[in-house]
C-alpha cells in the first residue's frame, strides 16, 4: 500500500489522493458506527432517531450520553457502545495520521539515502 524507503516519496497530488482515501475510510467507519449506535439506542431505549443520533454522536465524540438511561438493556448497550466508541476514536486517529507520519519518516529516510549516495557510502 505504501512505497518503501528505496522509492521516491509520492508527488503532492498523489499524496493528497491518499489522504482523501484515508479520510473516506475514516468517515465510513464513523458513519457505520453512527448508524449502529442509533439503532441500538432506538431499540433498547426507545429513543426517537434525533435523540438516538445525539447520544451516539456524543459517545463517538468522547463526550458521553446526553439522555438518562432508563432500561437495563439500554444501560448495557450504552456501556458496550462507549467502549467501542473509544476504540473507534483511536482507530480513526490512526487511519488519519498514518499517511502523514509515513510521509515524514519516508522523507527522512529518502534524504538520508541520498546523502549516503552522494558520499559514495552505498
Amino acid at each position: 500500500m505504501y512505497e518503501d524507503r528505496h522509492t521516491r516519496p509520492l508527488p503532492p497530488r498523489r499524496f493528497a489522493l491518499r489522504m482523501v482515501n484515508h479520510l473516506a475510510a475514516a468517515m465510513g467507519l464513523i458513519a457505520v458506527s453512527l448508524v449502529g449506535g442509533m439503532l441500538g439506542y432506538e431499540h433498547y431505549e426507545h429513543l426517537a432517531w434525533r435523540d438516538a443520533f445525539v447520544n451516539t454522536a456524543m459517545l463517538l465524540g468522547g463526550m458521553g450520553p446526553v439522555d438518562a438511561l432508563h432500561t437495563n438493556g439500554g444501560k448495557v448497550f450504552a456501556g458496550i457502545f462507549a467502549l467501542y466508541a473509544g476504540g473507534v476514536f483511536l482507530v480513526v486517529g490512526g487511519v488519519l495520521l498514518t499517511p502523514l507520519i509515513h510521509r515524514i519518516l519516508h522523507r527522512l529516510h529518502w534524504e538520508d539515502e541520498i546523502r549516503r549516495v552522494d558520499r559514495g557510502v552505498v
